[in-house]
């Protein structure tokens, strides 16, 4: 192996149809040594999208051609690729819409530069996580559900479960807290990795899905008004 060779570095690609995010946001990829690809419309984005294999997307939810949630449906069909969606300020139902279809975070227009880098990173950071304590890749192993951190793969009952990279973390985040309580504020933290400034309902839409794959809504404790509980003794 040649301890020089540099890892590659992380594809991102933007999809929007305003030149000036266009500008600004590649103007920083390129500056911060990511490959990069963009699109303006939906179809073009969704084919690049499938050509370009990209590590995270970020994706306007308002596009000529084809929207972003669409796109987004058509894309989570064939792939887990980590998705950042834009969403106007005012709509509040494209966030939860959008989360819905399985967006992994989302961003208000307008956003500061700054903010969007720092998710940027963030995602990255959990896409390519260093190497872990031996405690924290060793199996869990409970009544129904085994997990195996460093393959990053779940059973239940012996069978694989299929889950984004936010569903895993946050499902192995409860996991790792067995019985014990944990706030949103909590697992934003834990799971996103930065501090969050959107809404904590992106907690709640998560978890609902990864209810939905492990087919029990019951491993998974809603404590009103604090958080979530992961039990399956």
């Amino acid at each position: 192996m040649n301890e020089g060779r540099k890892l590659s570095p992380a594809k991102i690609l933007l999809i929007d149809d305003e030149i000036s995010i266009h500008t600004v946001v590649t103007a920083y990829l390129k500056s911060e040594g990511y490959e990069y690809q963009s699109a303006m419309d939906g179809p073009s984005g969704l084919a690049m999208a499938r050509s370009f294999k990209p590590d995270i997307v970020i994706l306007d939810v308002m596009l000529p051609g084809m929207d972003g949630i669409e796109l987004l449906a058509n894309l989570r069909r064939e792939s887990n690729v980590y998705v950042i969606m834009l969403t106007a300020r005012s709509e509040e139902t494209d966030k939860i819409v959008g989360l819905s279809v399985g967006a992994d975070d989302y961003l208000t227009k307008p956003f500061s530069l700054r903010e969007l880098m720092a998710r940027i990173k963030a995602a990255l950071r959990r896409l390519n996580p260093p190497p872990a304590a031996t405690g924290e890749t060793a199996m869990l192993n409970f009544a129904h559900v085994r997990i195996d951190p460093s393959a990053r793969r779940i059973w239940v009952n012996n069978t694989l479960i299929d889950l984004t990279t936010v569903e895993f973390d946050l499902l192995l985040t409860l996991a790792q807290h067995h019985g014990r309580v944990l706030s949103r504020e909590q697992l934003l933290e834990k799971v996103w990795g930065y501090e969050y400034y959107g809404d904590t309902r992106v907690v709640d839409v998560h978890i609902g899905h990864i209810r939905q794959k492990l087919g029990n809504n019951t491993w998974i404790e809603t404590v009103r008004g604090v958080g979530y509980r992961f039990e399956d003794n």
